[in-house]
């Protein structure tokens, strides 16, 4: 593992913007939570709900949110002062990230790279790489072991494809598109019809392709499947995580996010910004609207108007999902209460309705518990 880097404080706080208070030739190596952090890391401290610990943490210096009192602590460890620590962590995460390994530029001698191929003179390809004919691999591309570009694959400048990603026949992927290990692009589209001749089940070809637009990132063993017709189109942006599958001919719009574990249908469109929380389902030809947000495990089974929040399973809108959710919660009480209401007459309990059904042979009568 590379050894990390150090910065100064004062290196760090002209980076994030900020204002230090103490001293600014401290070194530090490296960036951690506040309990987790050591005497040669520097934490973080968002909002005033953390500011006591701080007194407790063993790090050499903080980067604070503006407005944030801290408490305790003896006064010499030095504080960068900012206007949002959490976006400031990004730029520090980018400082003491170590170097991520690449291969070599060139084409690595177990690579098998098609003479009809079309590779830039700076791509790097990595060990066992396959790339057939008529790909073509644009400058500064790196693509790392085990990666299978089939035929008429065109990859932009700068993207980045990690370990066993597959990218099927006449895919198109953008600039600066970041690929994780273990994803397929291009897939066959999950479609069935009964077989006319009554023996099982026909497959549907999917003739299309996907197109990915710039600055998209792809998280680990997703799957997004070839258009029936045209393209699967993933917009500029846009960012995908782990285990997420797309179907065919799905449109994500630009700066759209999707998180973990969801599956899209056949046929959908999510608009321009819009955020999919981990888990979402959505059934085939729904749309979500540009900007709008849905929540964790929801299952989307109509379209939802931009910019509004949705959650549930069905998915309704948040306020509507609460509400249900909040009487569900009472349901166990109102039941018991409705078990011990008043009686009639004589002061004896009323006897319990009889379920209405048909009655057993033999009975005469309705059944009941």
């Amino acid at each position: 593992m590379n050894e990390p880097r150090g910065h100064t404080v004062a290196f760090i706080a002209e980076q994030v913007g900020g204002r230090v208070v103490g001293r600014g030739d401290v070194e530090v190596r490296g960036i951690n939570g506040l309990d987790e952090a050591t005497a040669e890391q520097i934490t973080f401290i968002m909002s005033p709900r953390y500011a006591q610990r701080w007194a407790e943490s063993r790090a050499a210096a903080a980067l604070v949110s503006e407005g944030v009192e801290l408490t305790g602590g003896d006064g010499t460890r030095p504080i960068i002062y900012v206007a949002d620590a959490e976006a400031a962590c990004i730029v520090l995460l980018e400082l003491f990230r170590p170097s991520a390994p690449v291969p070599d530029i060139g084409v690595h001698p177990t690579a098998i790279i098609d003479e009809r191929a079309r590779i830039a003179p700076d791509a790097r390809i990595g060990p066992l790489v396959f790339v057939d004919r008529d790909c073509e691999v644009g400058a500064g591309v790196v693509i790392h072991a085990g990666a299978m570009l089939y035929p008429g694959v065109r990859i932009g400048a700068g993207s980045v494809l990690h370990s066993n990603c597959v990218v099927r026949e006449h895919c198109v992927i953008g600039c600066r598109v970041l690929i994780a290990a273990n994803v397929t692009i291009g897939s066959e589209g999950f479609g069935f019809r009964p077989a006319p001749d009554g023996s099982g089940l026909a497959r549907v070809p999917h003739v299309g392709f996907v197109l990915i637009e710039d600055d998209v990132e792809i998280g680990a063993g997703s799957c997004i499947d070839r258009g029936k017709f045209g393209p699967t189109r993933i917009g500029q942006g846009a960012k995908i995580d782990n285990l997420v599958q797309i179907a065919h001919n799905c449109v994500v719009g630009a700066g759209a996010v999707i998180a973990g574990h969801a599956g899209i249908g056949g046929s959908c469109e999510i608009g321009e910004g819009a955020i999919l929380a981990g888990h979402v389902g959505m059934a085939d030809h729904r749309k979500v609207g540009a900007g709008a947000v849905v929540g964790a495990k929801s299952g989307i089974r109509c379209d939802i108007p931009p910019g509004e929040r949705w959650l549930g399973y069905p998915a309704r809108p948040v306020k509507e999902t609460l509400r249900v959710w909040a009487g569900l919660r009472k349901l166990p009480d109102l039941i018991q209460r409705l078990g011990r209401r008043p009686s009639g007459r004589g002061g004896r309990r009323a006897p319990a309705e009889p379920i209405a059904g048909p009655a057993p042979e033999g009975t005469g009568g309705p059944v009941s518990d």
